[in-house]
């Protein structure tokens, strides 16, 4: 079993930690089918409330291993060399944009190519004031995978998606807040505390209700307004429905906090 993909869960948290440090945490076949099961798993864990994706080593991550990339074109194995986008990359953007739950991207270096598509493919952004983003798939003459053409624009439009995605630079941490590409920044050595804090606030929270409205937002992206108004109606039907609902109701009369179970 290989060890590139760690996974522990704890009071509520799922980290799903990225661990080649020594490749920069480059995707490989191996890696990329791991990390696709694991996020895959967190989703479905009702034991999960939030998850957290991050990095070993200077890197988040850079991508597609490049090495394994060269082997492959150089033994004409185009099977192996694209089916991996249908096979691996989209199957990892798609579980972590749709999972009913919130996703943080733990940022603790370079996010380059589908390393940046990971991170812009969750809900939070928290990077290290040392990483950045590098979206070097036109560098390669390569075109852009893993969501990105999805997430990007509507994180910081078209024409500055076009402009990094045509002209692929390292975007810094400070820069990358200004854009958009962070939700926020903070000093490297506090990166895990960060995190663990925003995680923990999250995990305390209406879980339901985080999901209806990750969802919510990504139906009303792609459907008119009338269409996303039957469907935040069917939203607000069920998590009026839950007992952290009902309970929240009972502690603003009773002018208490509410505690949240998820359910």
């Amino acid at each position: 079993m290989s060890d590139s993909v760690t996974y522990g869960v704890s009071e509520g948290v799922a980290t799903i930690t990225l661990n080649r440090p020594d490749a920069m945490n480059a995707l490989d076949t191996p890696t990329k089918v791991l990390l696709r099961d694991t996020i895959q798993a967190a989703a479905a864990d009702d034991a999960v409330r939030v998850v957290v994706l991050t990095g070993t080593g200077r890197a988040f991550c850079v991508g597609q291993d490049l090495k394994e990339h060269i082997g492959l074109l150089q033994a004409n194995d185009t099977d192996a060399l694209w089916s991996t986008v249908p096979d691996h990359f989209a199957p990892i953007a798609l579980a972590l944009a749709e999972m009913p739950k919130p996703v943080i991207a733990a940022i603790n270096g370079v996010a380059a190519g589908a390393g940046a598509s990971i991170a812009f493919a969750c809900d939070f952004r928290i990077v290290a004031d040392t990483a950045g983003f590098n979206l070097a798939f036109t560098g390669i003459a390569l075109s852009c995978d893993t969501g990105i053409s999805w997430t990007l624009p509507r994180l910081i439009g078209q024409a500055k998606a076009l402009e990094l995605l045509y002209f692929p630079r390292t975007v810094p941490a400070a820069e990358s807040l200004e854009l958009g590409l962070a939700t926020s920044v903070v000093p490297a050595d506090g990166l895990e505390a960060a995190a663990a804090e925003l995680a923990a606030k999250l995990a305390a929270g209406p879980t339901v209700a985080y999901a209806s409205v990750r969802q919510s937002l990504a139906y009303s992206a792609t459907h008119t307004l009338a269409e996303a108004l039957v469907f935040e109606a069917e939203k607000m039907q069920l998590t009026g429905d839950t007992e952290d609902h009902k309970n929240a109701v009972a502690s603003f009369v009773a002018k208490e906090k509410p505690t949240f179970t998820g359910r």
